[in-house]
């Protein structure tokens, strides 16, 4: 409760002020004293604080009915209230980089590879999920310079492809045209070769080894995060350069064999690596119109086939059989027509990884 206060008049009389009045009056010399107006200001705050305490407590509002006054008196509407951010995928990010090459006006030109390509990215979209965004097309068909399969441009999208990659991203290299091997000079080959792919100015800018192929995309591969390659070329067995070779007889017996040799590491930084190729080192591809009518990758075809009919969840041991299923029949038709048969379409697909698993027992999830 505020209490009076005294004050001293002029004439030296000591005067009891009540609280909340403004001015006092000796009774002595009759002057009137005026008080502060801070003392006046905290004596009717005090009253004020006593009126408070002695009222009933207000009533809960709703918190719009409680900013509603508020709102009224501000010059401006209150600015619109910020949207949430979306959570982060918990699978990660999907990724592909495709390269079709068909060497148009080369003595060496292919047919069906640019469309191996497109095919692979339909694929990828529509039956897999990945954003048409995040995959990067580098083929003759395309307008931009930046993706034309030349050596530089298959480089950088090999290393944007891995850049920053972290748990649960599912990574996808495709390659489908020339293929070959050439000399090993730094001893890591268990065959003296090495494998390689012909970017579209190879004849001047030289070939991207399977020594470079692994540093740049199976290296860099962290826990969790796993990179499927699948290349559509000749001599590409080994072409990763991955230390596990998966060998599948016809009955579907496996067999997993070391191919590493050297001191080099081969292996990822704690992440996955799997390739599936078109055909052993030592082999040619196959393109064939058996599939489509016209010519075609035999690997991206019966790839992409095995993956559509195999059902939910399948097995890379399942995968590996409808592919080799599918390529053994186009060989039976071909036999019939000795216009297409040739030593090129008796490949099968061969598989490699960075470790070795249960082909049978472990799910392909892309």
């Amino acid at each position: 409760m505020a209490s009076r206060r005294e004050v001293r008049c002029r004439c030296g009389r000591w005067m009891s002020a009540q609280p909340g009045v403004s001015s006092i009056q000796c009774s002595t010399c009759h002057t009137v004293t005026q008080l502060s107006s801070s003392l006046v200001d905290i004596a009717r705050g005090a009253n004020r604080q006593q009126q408070i305490m002695a009222q009933p407590p207000p009533r809960r509002q709703h918190k719009q009915q409680q900013q509603q006054p508020q709102q009224q008196i501000m010059a401006q509407p209150p600015p619109p209230p910020k949207l949430l951010e979306p959570l982060p995928s918990p699978f990660g990010k999907k990724r592909a980089v495709i390269c079709g090459l068909d060497y148009k006006g080369k003595s060496y030109s292919l047919e069906g590879c640019i469309s191996d390509a497109k095919s692979m990215r339909t694929f990828l979209v529509k039956q897999m999920g990945f954003p048409i965004d995040s995959i990067l097309m580098l083929t003759e068909d395309e307008a931009s310079p930046q993706r034309i399969p030349t050596k530089k441009n298959i480089r950088k999208a090999m290393r944007w492809l891995v850049e920053g990659n972290r748990a649960r991203d599912s990574l996808v290299f495709h390659y489908s045209g020339h293929g070959s091997q050439q000399k090993d000079y730094n001893g890591d080959e268990v065959d003296g070769q090495d494998e390689a792919l012909a970017p579209l100015d190879h004849e001047t800018e030289g070939k991207i080894i399977d020594d470079e192929i692994n540093k740049t995309l199976v290296r860099p591969l962290v826990h969790g995060a796993k990179l499927h390659a699948v290349i559509d070329a000749c001599n590409s067995g080994t072409v990763l350069d991955l230390p596990s070779v998966c060998r599948m007889e016809r009955n579907g017996f496996y067999e997993w064999e070391r191919q590493t040799s050297g001191r080099t590491y081969k292996g990822t930084n704690g992440g996955t690596a799997i390739c599936l190729s078109a055909c052993d080192d030592h082999e040619a591809s196959g393109y064939t119109p058996v599939f489509t009518g016209k010519n075609a990758g035999a690997m991206t075809y019966s790839f992409i086939k095995a993956v559509k009919t195999a059902g939910p969840a399948p097995t890379y041991g399942h995968l590996l059989n409808l592919m080799c299923s599918a390529i053994r029949e186009a060989q039976s038709r071909l036999a019939r027509d000795e216009n297409y048969t040739s030593p090129e379409e008796t490949a099968e697909p061969l598989l490699t990884s960075s470790e070795e698993f249960d082909i049978y027992a472990t799910k392909f999830v892309l």
